[in-house]
């Protein structure tokens, strides 16, 4: 068996295992909680919260978060990576307002959702 380390563990829509290389590998020893932070003395944490996420599946994962947050994050995610491309100003700008009327389209569903979701808990 060779020291190297497994792949982080990758989310997908639907609950998914992960390798038991994996959850050697990414799952804290002892979990703590630290200033409101799950982890254990300043280890990187990102394989284990992968981890969960993938087991979770992502679908779960919204069902059980704000819409308004999914989409601020997938936003501000598409925006850091739309400004690292070393494109023409035109189509760099282009690009952003696309994004930014899906973006809008995308919360205007979200809230129509939240209303209809809340008018049926009335």
């Amino acid at each position: 068996m060779t020291n190297s380390q497994p792949p982080l563990p990758q989310p997908q829509l639907e609950p998914a295992g992960i390798t038991f290389e994996q959850y050697e590998e990414f799952t804290p020893e002892k979990l703590e909680l630290w200033n409101g932070y799950l982890g254990y003395g300043g280890q990187d944490q990102l394989g284990f919260h992968l981890a969960v996420l993938r087991n979770m599946g992502l679908l779960t994962a919204v069902h059980h978060t704000q819409l308004s947050l999914w989409i601020e994050a997938l936003e501000r995610h598409l925006k850091e990576r739309l400004e690292t491309i070393n494109n023409q100003p035109e189509t760099a700008e282009a690009m952003l307002n696309r994004l930014n009327r899906a973006m809008e389209d995308l919360a205007a569903v979200a809230d129509y959702l939240e209303v209809q979701r809340s008018n049926q808990v009335e």
